[in-house]
């Protein structure tokens, strides 16, 4: 989890078993909240699923909130993560950076498409505040990733143009991830993110008034 952006009431561990220990919770936690919801969500039942007892959750925990955060924000850590490493290695060039960055997108809430509505729904507000901090810094690595080929983007304002599809592709996935169960588009994540890409291309790459 992120050092910075932990729940004031969390202390993580220092030692490996601790860690391991730690794994096991978030693991059978992100089990639970995908198969019974977030109304259904309980601390018993993440103990069971881990295969430890419920006091042991709670020497860690204070209760069901600060577990849902802890989720949340190793989520959010995975997603910064496969963003930066994705940008870092992507080949050079303006449509190679943008596909990149789409793709790291897909891939994690593909993964955790089960779970990304349970953790939109019903957060208290440090748990909102993690999520902007998070869709920020990815934005701001997309920014950083293609100022090396801005010039490959025909807008009147470059870096604007940038920001605005850097939004827009980051809004549409956490749309689509909220609203998919029951506002369905018949696209894979491979696909959303091939057009998705393709559109942000279009636009970057066109003329504008």
């Amino acid at each position: 989890m992120s050092q910075q952006s932990a729940d004031p009431g969390f202390h993580p561990p220092r030692q490996a078993r601790s860690r391991e220990s730690l794994q096991k919770v978030l693991a059978a936690a992100e089990h639970v909240l995908a198969g019974q919801g977030h109304e259904e969500f309980t601390l018993a039942a993440v103990a069971e699923r881990a295969g430890m007892s419920v006091g042991t959750i709670y020497r860690r925990f204070s209760g069901k909130d600060q577990l849902l955060y802890a989720v949340k924000d190793q989520l959010l850590g995975r997603l910064e993560a496969g963003v930066g490493d994705a940008l870092r290695t992507s080949e050079p060039g303006l449509g190679e950076v943008v596909g990149a960055f789409v793709r790291a997108l897909a891939r994690t809430f593909s993964s955790h498409d089960r779970i990304f509505p349970e953790l939109l729904d019903g957060q208290r507000a440090d748990g909102r505040d993690r999520g902007l901090q998070a869709l920020a810094a990815i934005q701001q690595a997309l920014v950083e990733a293609v100022h090396p080929c801005l010039d490959e983007v025909r807008r009147p304002d470059a870096a604007l143009a940038v920001r605005t599809i850097a939004r827009t592709i980051i809004g549409s996935a956490v749309h689509r991830a909220a609203t998919g169960r029951f506002w369905p588009d018949g696209l894979t994540w491979t696909a959303w993110a091939t057009e998705t890409t393709a559109l942000a291309l279009a636009y970057l790459t066109s003329p504008g008034g």
